[in-house]
This record gives structure tokens, C-alpha cells and sequence, in this order.
């Protein structure tokens, strides 16, 4: 009879892959070879227990679906006047995406835009939100300033943002899209200006304001010298490329000599704001008074969808002093008839400051603000005419106490701020009779001071 060789347990479990082989054994009547049963069933069982140990300490791959609504991403146009926009006209883009889960890695795909120009306002804003059920999230602001070229129906792509997110200790990349936008942008109907005119600019804001500046005063300078005029436009709603080039300051009797030109876009909490500073040297040619008329500004309040026009104000060149070879003349010697007139006459003027007291101080606007008072009167333009009110306000609050103190003066504030703040139609006040109120030199009453005569006069009875 032959011996069955068995295959030891503890081999088994040291070589885990062995693969079992047939035994060596007697030969069964049927030709067959007889397996060693037990060893078999030993190595079955033991390998079946070694898979259910390791299938008990391995951990199964964390993987948490991510929910609807857990990453979104809109894009909202803030449309002027909410009416469709013209071309060349401004239009905010803003991109908000809200993201429970926790990022890795972000980028955003921006469709082409192929029917605009564009520009990035700003840095990429990250911050954290509060859910309306009260679960904390991620925040993502952006801000793209958008010019259609031209009008027509449009659409604004989806926006794509690529984030890299950590889920459940897995680091997963999902793209978060913002939905399409139809965009019209409407024609130019007004039978002249608009966006394709060549002339004027074309130029959309929400406020347009003009600054002009001297140095020293065009009236004061003289054949040969040179005054240097600086003026700064700002417009609201725009950035600093769509503002107009250097306007043209020619007459008779001047040269000019043109300086830079700067730009720069300002961002507020409000949009942006552009800024262009143009600036000339003066040097009048000959020694009469040389008048500079007003530069106007033609531009589109996106706001009211209707022309607006500012200027950059009109000024006068030399005739505001005396000559100074006149100056440097010697004086001619008076007569003695002359003279003595003049003594009479000065006598009897102390005999009435004495009598009158020696005369009240008066108050008066610098010329630039008065300039610009007139300026927005004469354009019969209440904004731009509290604007400059404002500035002379800031600028002599002396005044300023004097005038409200005044019913009359009191009265059209009160109407020029309801025509400016208030319903639209409310009536103003006459702004050129305005002007000419606060133009006026205004008396400062004199504050009484010790009467030096009275310890001459013994105590008071």
C-alpha cells in the first residue's frame, strides 16, 4: 500500500500563492490519481480566512457624492438704465460662484467673447458666506467690464470654473458652468452722435465732471510768460480708455504747447470711475486781452438714456493787472492845487471814519468758483450747479453762514435741492439770479471790540 504524502499546514500559510499541485499516491482502479483530501480542505479554509482579514482591515475608498447645489456659479449683467445697452457702452459682468465643499485649485474658463472687448476690474474676491439655512460656504466674486462692438443678438457663453475640491480626503476636479445670457444690444436711432459717429466721442457714463486749473491766473500773465492750464475729466461708469483724446485749445494771439495726456481707472464700491488730465502751456503773443471760449463735452448719461453736455469753462487771458513799465515809471509830481485838494480830502475822510467807525470787511467766492457758478447757470444745469454750491460751501463757511442766515438765499437752496434730489419736474430757482447772489461781496459783521476811550470818561453811572 502505498504512503500519501501530505502537504504541511504551515507551508500553506507561508506561501499564501502556492499553487496546489497533485499528490503522489497509489493509483486508483480507475486510472486516477488519489488527491490528499485534507490537505486540500486545509488550504481552502485557510486561504478563505486570510482574504476575510484583509478585506476587514482595508479600508474601503471614502468617496461622498457631491449634492446639487453644493457648487454654483452665476453671471449677472448689470445693464444701465436696465435697458439694453448701445455699442461702445459699458457693462458689468458679475461672476459669483458659492462652493460648500473645500478648495484646492481653481481656474475659470472664459468663453471667448468674440462680439466684445473686455477687461478684468480688480482682483478675484474670495470670502466666506453665510447659507440661508445656516451653513458656511466659500465665495468667489469677480468683476469683467464688457463693450459690445456692435449692435445685434447676442449671448453670453457659460463661464467655466475648474476647481480643485477636497472630498472626503480625496482631491476630485469638477467644472462648475454658469448658465448662457442673451445680450441684445440695441441701434443708434437719434439723428446725430452716437456710438459710430466720428464726431463727437462718443462718451457713456453714469456723471461726467470737469476740473480746470491755472497756474498762475491766465489774467494775470503778460506778453512772452507762460501760464500752465490743467483740466481733468472723470467719468462714472467708464474706464480711462474710452475717455476722449486731448481736446483742441486754439485761438488768435496764443500759442500752445500741448502736455501729456494721463489716464487712469479708479474702482469703486460703486464701478469704475476714469480719470484724464490734460494739461497746456499758455503764452499769449500779444498784450491785448485774449478771450479763450468754453470747450464742450457732449456726453450720454447712461442712467436717463438721454445727451448731456459739459464744458470745460471759458477764460480770459492778460488784462487783469496793470502794465509794469507803468509800474516802474516814476510817479509825476503833483501840483500844489492838487495837493492841497487832496489833503482836504483825506481830512474830511478821517472826520468820517471817526464818526463812522473805520468800515466793515467783506467776504467774496474766489473767481474759479464764481466761474463755475455761472458756468452751470448759464447751462441751465441744476447738478452741475449744486456741485460748484458744494465746492463754495467747503470753501468759505463764513459765507456760507451769511447766505443762510438770508431767507431769500435759504429759500432757493431749498428749491434747487428738491429740483436736483427730488421728483423729477420739481421746479428749481433761477440759477443766473442765484449766481449773481453769491457772486456778490457779502459785509462781515465786525465783532465789538473795548472802548479804549472809556477810563477817560470816569465810571459808569
Amino acid at each position: 500500500m502505498g504512503v500519501v504524502q501530505k502537504t504541511p499546514p504551515r507551508a500553506i500559510l507561508h506561501h499564501p500563492h502556492l499553487r496546489l499541485l497533485p499528490t503522489r499516491g497509489r493509483r486508483e482502479p480507475n486510472g486516477r490519481r488519489h488527491a490528499n483530501i485534507g490537505a486540500l480542505a486545509h488550504w481552502r479554509g485557510t486561504r478563505v480566512w486570510h482574504l476575510v482579514l484583509f478585506l476587514a482591515l482595508t479600508p474601503l475608498p471614502a468617496h461622498a457624492e457631491i449634492e446639487p447645489g453644493d457648487l454654483t456659479l452665476t453671471v449677472t449683467a448689470e445693464l444701465n438704465g436696465n435697458s439694453a445697452p448701445f455699442p461702445r457702452e459699458m457693462v458689468l459682468l458679475k461672476i459669483h460662484g458659492v462652493y460648500k465643499q473645500p478648495i484646492l485649485l481653481e481656474e475659470v474658463v472664459q468663453p471667448s467673447l468674440a462680439n466684445f472687448s473686455w477687461t478684468q476690474l480688480g482682483r478675484d474676491h474670495w470670502s466666506k458666506a453665510k447659507l440661508p439655512d445656516g451653513q458656511s460656504a466659500i465665495a468667489f466674486d469677480r468683476t469683467v467690464a464688457i463693450f459690445p462692438h456692435h449692435a445685434g443678438q447676442f449671448t453670453i457663453e457659460p463661464f467655466t470654473h475648474k476647481l480643485t475640491v477636497n472630498d472626503v480626503g480625496e482631491r476630485r476636479v469638477v467644472e462648475v458652468r454658469s448658465q448662457p445670457i442673451p445680450f441684445p444690444v440695441a441701434q443708434w436711432t437719434a439723428p446725430t452722435g452716437g456710438p459710430d459717429a466720428k464726431e463727437p466721442w462718443w462718451l457713456p457714463a453714469k456723471d461726467v465732471a470737469i476740473t480746470d486749473s491755472w497756474s498762475p491766473d491766465p489774467e494775470t500773465i503778460k506778453v512772452g510768460e507762460t501760464a500752465r492750464r490743467i483740466v481733468t475729466l472723470e467719468a462714472q461708469g467708464m474706464v480711462a480708455e474710452g475717455l476722449p483724446p486731448r481736446p483742441v485749445m486754439r485761438t488768435r494771439g496764443i500759442i500752445t504747447f500741448a502736455g501729456p495726456v494721463t489716464r487712469e481707472t479708479l474702482l469703486t464700491p460703486s464701478g469704475p470711475v476714469a480719470r484724464a488730465t490734460y494739461q497746456w502751456d499758455v503764452k499769449p503773443g500779444v498784450p491785448e486781452i485774449i478771450p479763450l471760449d468754453a470747450i464742450a463735452i457732449p456726453w450720454f448719461d447712461t442712467n436717463t438714456r438721454t445727451m448731456r453736455e459739459t464744458e470745460i469753462p471759458a477764460r480770459q487771458i492778460g488784462g487783469g493787472l496793470p502794465d509794469r513799465e507803468t509800474d516802474r515809471a516814476p510817479p509825476p509830481i503833483p501840483a500844489p492845487l492838487t495837493v492841497a485838494a487832496a489833503a482836504l480830502a483825506a481830512f474830511g475822510l478821517g472826520l468820517a471814519l471817526i464818526g463812522f467807525g473805520l468800515g466793515r470787511p467783506t467776504l467774496r467766492l474766489s473767481a474759479p468758483t464764481r466761474r463755475r457758478l455761472w458756468a452751470a447757470a448759464r447751462a441751465q444745469d441744476p447738478a452741475g450747479f449744486r456741485a460748484a454750491l458744494d465746492v463754495a460751501l467747503r470753501e468759505a463757511p463764513e459765507l456760507a453762514r451769511i447766505w443762510r442766515a438770508r431767507p431769500d438765499l435759504a429759500a432757493a437752496f431749498a428749491d434747487l435741492d428738491r429740483s436736483v434730489f427730488g421728483a423729477s419736474g420739481a421746479a428749481g430757482p433761477d440759477l443766473p439770479a442765484l449766481a449773481r447772489a453769491l457772486s456778490r461781496a457779502q459785509p462781515v459783521a465786525a465783532a465789538p471790540g473795548p472802548d479804549r476811550l472809556a477810563p477817560l470818561d470816569g465810571p459808569a453811572r
